[in-house]
């Protein structure tokens, strides 16, 4: 019984050290920007040993007054509407996501009904913020399971507590994926539109904001007629967004 108490209190205070590293790492992002994220680092490896051309690889930091003020109003609009006003999590937004998937679910059974042949199971929707994209693709490893999103929870309040709103916009926009091998903001722009991340029109803007959830996909797709009805959707919707 004594050997079982030590072993836990060793995981104890394992699990206490990486919190306080990972509090640590998030302080200080509120003075240094950083320079890469766990998800960068792993897509690098990915591409350098995958493809047969090697790594092509496109990021440059920018500071937060030189990206267009449209980028940052698409981005919320898009991907978290309530950003300025939450603490890290929409849970709205959850409660939401969790009805449409139970839908989904609900309706892919109903048609499974009475057919042998094995069902696609329905998309899942999720409800994550900004800032739990952050905590995500920033400290922590792409794995599903039930400790990381714990572990993402506690990083997401971290950097709440840690950074302002506009701190929080600023190492998102330079670290999200817009492409294979393309992060942040100003790649993006070079990327796509051959222009600097200051000069992107209304319309630039809300087409880069609706590739985030797929950049890869649409990235290959750029004549896609989705991508364009949706980016005028969210450029209709961008004036009401409230920038930090």
């Amino acid at each position: 019984m004594k050997a079982i108490g030590r072993w836990l209190l060793l995981l104890v205070i394992a699990v206490l050290g990486l919190q306080l590293f990972f509090v640590l790492r998030i302080a200080l992002m509120a003075v240094v920007d950083p320079q890469s994220s766990t998800f960068e680092r792993s897509e690098a490896w990915r591409i350098a040993t995958q493809k047969p051309t090697g790594l092509r690889w496109r990021q440059q930091w920018t500071p937060y007054a030189r990206i267009s003020d449209h980028l940052k109003r698409a981005v919320i609009t898009s991907e978290d509407d309530s950003f300025v006003n939450h603490d890290g999590v929409d849970w709205e937004a959850i409660e939401k996501a969790w009805q449409r998937n139970a839908k989904a679910e609900a309706e892919a059974a109903r048609r499974a009904q009475g057919k042998a042949q094995a069902q696609r199971p329905p998309k899942i929707v999720g409800g994550s913020t900004i800032t739990q994209q952050l905590a995500k693709n920033l400290l922590l490893s792409g794995e599903r399971t039930l400790v990381r999103k714990s572990q993402e929870m506690v990083l997401t309040f971290a950097l709440e507590t840690f950074l302002t709103k506009e701190r929080i916009l600023e190492i998102y926009l330079n670290h999200v994926e817009w492409g294979e091998g393309v992060f942040g903001a100003e790649a993006a722009a070079q990327h796509y539109f051959r222009k600097s991340a200051a000069r992107l029109t209304p319309y630039e803007a809300a087409r880069l904001a609706v590739m985030l959830p797929r950049p890869r996909y649409f990235e290959k797709l750029p004549q896609s007629e989705y991508l364009a009805n949706r980016a005028s959707v969210i450029m209709g919707r961008m004036r009401d967004a409230e920038l930090p």
